[in-house]
């Protein structure tokens, strides 16, 4: 949702939209979507292969790893979750390609909800990380990141002012054929797309989750 958002907003700004395959899980389920959706605004998509994440990494994110813990992502247990400095390698990786293209800035779509658990999304990072690319490039690259200091339900507020179809977004860690409904990214969507009254389009496990 989140970076499905980014993309239609600055739209206007994107001259190339990056995802990276890094044995999430989910990859599998979200990069189609990240391509279709570059491909309706005109975007250029790229698809940046990180095997060795799931090689050298702990996380139960990633192929291999333990199973993706059920609840809220205030619970202690969602943070085996994290996948170590994933936005820190990926952003560096960002950063060169914009500056191989004359590019002056890489954006990411951290937000305020993922400050509990995700070092690599709170202010303090995104800060140092900004300068860091600075100061480490020749065109003096930056990172923006707009929504670091809202909640995903600002996020889906301004979704639903652009008109975004969140029925073709993917947000489930667990990557199977339906969302889990129950997982911290399935909790958190549910709750800010009812913040933000929109009915949920998503489909989920059961019954019960319908």
């Amino acid at each position: 949702m989140d970076s499905v958002t980014l993309l239609y907003d600055e739209q206007e700004r994107i001259a190339l939209a990056v995802s990276f395959d890094y044995g999430s899980k989910h990859n599998k389920r979200e990069i189609p979507f990240a391509q279709m959706h570059c491909e309706k605004l005109g975007i250029k998509h790229i698809t940046i292969p990180l095997e060795f994440m799931t090689k050298y990494f702990v996380s139960s994110l990633l192929e291999g790893g333990e199973d993706i813990p059920e609840g809220h992502y205030a619970d202690e247990n969602m943070k085996s979750t994290v996948v170590p400095f994933r936005n820190g390698i990926m952003l560096s990786i960002a950063v060169g390609i914009a500056e191989s293209n004359g590019l002056s800035y890489v954006m990411m779509a951290n937000h305020g909800g993922d400050h509990t658990i995700y070092p690599d999304c709170r202010p303090e990072f995104v800060e140092a990380f900004d300068q860091a690319a600075a100061a480490g490039t020749y065109v003096n690259v930056h990172l923006r990141s707009p929504y670091t200091n809202i909640t995903k339900a600002d996020i889906a507020r301004r979704g639903k002012t652009l008109g975004i179809d969140y029925s073709q977004t993917w947000s489930c860690y667990k990557g199977g054929e339906k969302h889990c409904g129950r997982c911290g990214t399935c909790v958190e969507r549910r709750e800010a797309l009812a913040a933000a009254g929109i009915p949920d389009p998503t489909v989920y496990e059961g019954p019960e989750e319908q």
